[in-house]
């Protein structure tokens, strides 16, 4: 009889355990209520904080086309994601920029934006982006992109994860080629390939060209290159000759020596020679950008995004690597334009925007869909090394030359003071294209100038 009142007891205890066990509303039984498969951010807490909506605020620069498909992609995030809602602040590129830095100023900043890869390192140095490394170490194979090594720090911090890369190679005018009979561009050749090349292209008014008697330098109507800017003009030349502008620290200048001296005469040389278009010459187009794709130029220094231009001029070109200096090295410049995380904002919607970067980067066909607005080289290498990249349009039929690129891409010295240096490097360089001053002494002024802006900075840390 006590046997039976026991096992009376024992089921009592065991019916009360699994009850206990279980739970009234049963949420421990649902997977998405710890964490799993509901899109909650790891770590974000225990079950029931993984089931409050989180709103975050996603700022983008856009035009018309790029507008609409990050509405869509975004759309299918929140789908996956129920428990963050996106809210979106977008503007075109200068415009959006204006007002970010308004709004890191006031502390109103999104809690995730699209950066302009120059960007980047500003945002870091100056306390507004958020340090990802941890969590880039925990959800991203590092093997599986470009460009992640772009918005890495001295001390091996990361910033930014990469939502497109800009990379530069040599576009040529095909049509131009073939009408004077030249070969087109190979990848053996040195930049003094090219401007021998580009004098045979360069033709003026009465259809002379520049290494002929009587050619006249002043009424050019065909240049042999184009470019401007440090980014599609002279960082590669420097580069490639052996110079720079910035140490590996990009906190000293070294801008005043005999490698940088040796690629400014090049560069100096064409444009007196009405080869290469100088300052002046820029002027008379629409924009510095147009020269190319209106047929004026032969070839010129650009960018993937150049890329668009081109083809909707018709015009019939390719790209190939940009050349070797005089000791066979070559440099490409490149840009990673990073998702970057506010560091101002709370925890929770810091990880709930780590979702959205995870999410662009790991999805292929989130990479595959924005690859096909043909505005950028995907980050995914598994994508950008398919048919969705290599052959997403007719031309330019070498699209394989920029990530072969990529082997030697160097990124453009960025640093907290960028736009500040540049606009004073950019300044003298000007006054030697123009013939204001000598190349000697507009080296020597360019590095003060820069040094400078670098000191009032950098001293003040």
């Amino acid at each position: 009889m006590a046997t039976g009142k026991w096992r009376v007891l024992l089921l009592a205890v065991i019916i009360t355990l699994a009850a206990a066990a279980s739970g009234c509303s049963g949420k421990n039984n649902n997977p998405a209520a710890n964490g799993e498969g509901s899109g909650a951010p790891e770590g974000s807490g225990n079950a029931a904080k993984n089931e409050e909506k989180v709103d975050i605020l996603l700022g983008y620069y856009s035009d018309e086309k790029s507008d609409t498909k990050m509405k869509q992609l975004i759309q299918t995030f929140m789908e996956q994601h129920p428990n963050i809602n996106v809210k979106t602040q977008s503007a075109p590129y200068g415009q959006f920029y204006q007002k970010l830095d308004t709004q890191i100023a006031a502390g109103s900043a999104p809690d995730v934006w699209l950066s302009d890869g120059v960007y980047v390192m500003k945002y870091a140095q100056r306390g507004a982006a958020r340090d990802l490394t941890e969590w880039i170490d925990r959800d991203l194979n590092k093997d599986d992109y470009y460009g992640l090594e772009y918005n890495k720090d001295a001390d091996g911090r990361y910033w930014g994860v990469p939502q497109g890369i800009q990379v530069g190679v040599l576009f040529y005018n095909k049509e131009l080629f073939d009408k004077a009979g030249i070969s087109y561009p190979t990848e053996e050749w040195t930049w003094e390939d090219l401007k021998t090349n580009a004098a045979k292209l360069t033709l003026d008014a009465k259809g002379k060209t520049a290494d002929e008697t009587g050619f006249d330098v002043n009424n050019v109507n065909q240049f042999g290159l184009t470019f401007f800017s440090i980014t599609e003009g002279w960082f590669s030349v420097m580069k490639a000759y052996g110079g720079g502008v910035l140490d590996d620290t990009v906190t000293k200048s070294i801008i005043d020596t005999p490698q940088n001296k040796q690629a400014f005469e090049w560069m100096v040389d064409g444009m007196k020679r009405g080869i290469i278009t100088d300052p002046v010459d820029l002027k008379s187009f629409q924009s510095n950008t147009a020269v190319f794709p209106s047929g004026s130029a032969a070839m010129r220094i650009g960018l993937y995004a150049r890329v668009l231009a081109a083809n909707e001029s018709g015009l019939n070109y390719d790209v190939t690597l940009l050349p070797k200096g005089p000791d066979g090295n070559r440099a490409a410049p490149v840009i990673a334009n990073s998702w970057v995380v506010n560091a101002k904002s709370k925890d929770a919607k810091a990880q709930a925007a780590w979702e959205w970067v995870k999410y662009w980067a790991t999805q292929d066909d989130v990479q595959k869909q924005w690859g096909e607005l043909g505005e950028a080289i995907p980050v995914k290498k598994s994508v950008a090394s398919s048919d969705v990249f290599l052959k997403a349009t007719e031309q330019p039929a070498n699209r394989q030359a920029f990530l072969d690129s990529l082997d030697f891409a160097k990124t453009l010295d960025v640093n907290a003071v960028w736009e500040e240096w540049v606009g004073k490097f950019n300044e003298n360089a000007q006054r030697a294209f123009l013939g204001d001053v000598s190349i000697d002494d507009a080296l020597k002024q360019a590095n003060t100038d820069v040094q400078k802006v670098l000191d009032d900075f950098y001293s003040k840390k």
